[in-house]
């Protein structure tokens, strides 16, 4: 397993956001992580990153312990992130912030790396342009090609496709999941058609511990899903 996490604990007053949290990926695997707002994935993948401590567990990525690792250490073993909004520096170009999230002294190698990335993920015709003028959907590929310049072995994403009009969801989908083949990649994301089309594996949380894991087609009809992941009256269904 590329990823393990064992018993995860993790409090904030009175709030708990997450519950003996353990769970292993394999490499090369699409996981989604899903469930309602506050259920507790952005608290496991802030855990995993480091921007979060655990108050107790355990957390393994390519047989190193990362808890107590700074986010630059984590990313320097080969696990990087995307956010929900993107962290882009708006002043500058798309190629410039490719070149920033490089942060090498070699122009020439960097401008080779970069090229390759703005095709891999059409960002080519907006090369030049201010980030801050980018349309979303766009924003969104740029955040994510600069996540992939550490070229990671564990990529997680949060909410990708958050504010991309639904006409583009998909496109956008298959232009990441084109792009980040040989990567094994965790996604966070509350469009359930998303989920389904490109996930090979679903874990929901809820109420910071997991309730389901497992096939698409299992845990997205599971009843604790159904209520409290994707807000149907199970009862009234039946």
């Amino acid at each position: 397993m590329i990823l393990v996490t064992e018993n995860l604990q993790k409090r904030f007053g009175a709030v708990t956001a997450a519950t003996d949290v353990s769970l292993a990926f394999a490499p090369d695997s699409v996981v989604s992580l899903i469930g309602a707002n506050g259920a507790g994935k952005t608290t496991f993948l802030n855990m995993v990153t480091g921007y979060l401590r655990p108050d107790s567990g355990r957390i393994r990525f390519a047989g190193h312990d990362l808890v107590g690792r700074s986010p630059r250490a984590i990313t320097g073993l080969g696990l990087s992130r995307s956010f929900q909004i993107p962290q882009l520096f708006h002043s500058l170009s798309v190629r410039e912030n490719l070149f920033v999230a490089e942060g090498i002294a070699a122009a020439e190698r960097a401008a080779d790396s970069t090229d390759t990335l703005l095709e891999r993920f059409g960002l080519a015709e907006y090369a030049e342009r201010p980030a801050g003028l980018l349309p979303e959907g766009v924003r969104k590929l740029l955040d994510v090609a600069m996540a992939l310049v550490s070229r990671p072995k564990l990529l997680l994403l949060d909410e990708p496709t958050s504010g991309v009009a639904a006409d583009e969801k998909f496109a956008i989908m298959d232009l990441v999941m084109a792009a980040v083949r040989g990567v094994t990649v965790l996604f966070v994301e509350h469009d359930m058609d998303i989920v389904s089309r490109y996930a090979q594996r679903v874990v929901a949380f809820y109420d910071g511990r997991v309730i389901a894991d497992g096939a698409p087609a299992e845990v997205l009809v599971a009843p604790e899903v159904r209520r409290y992941v994707i807000g149907e009256d199970v009862r009234a269904a039946a």
